[in-house]
C-alpha cells in the first residue's frame, strides 16, 4: 500500500477536516481516506448538506412542529 503526504494545508482546512474526522469517530488519516474512497466511486458529494442548509434557511424562525408530535397525529387519524 502506497503512501501520501501533503504539504502546506490551510489551518482552516486542516480544522475542518478534524471536526468531520471527529463527527465520525475517526482520525484525520482515516477521514482523508474515507473521502478519497468516496471521491473514487464517485459518491463524493451528493449536494444533501447544501440542501438542507437551504431549507433550514427558508424556514429558518418558523415554528416547527416535532416529529413526534406529527406521528402521534397521524396515528390518531387511522
Amino acid at each position: 500500500m502506497g503512501s501520501l503526504t501533503v504539504h502546506d494545508l490551510a489551518d482552516d482546512l486542516l480544522g475542518r477536516l478534524k471536526r468531520r474526522a471527529a463527527r465520525h469517530g475517526r482520525s484525520a488519516e482515516a477521514e482523508l481516506r474515507a473521502i478519497l474512497r468516496d471521491a473514487r466511486s464517485g459518491e463524493a458529494d451528493s449536494g444533501f448538506d447544501a440542501r438542507a442548509a437551504a431549507v433550514r434557511a427558508l424556514t429558518a424562525g418558523r415554528r416547527h412542529t416535532p416529529a413526534e408530535e406529527l406521528l402521534r397525529e397521524g396515528r390518531a387519524e387511522r
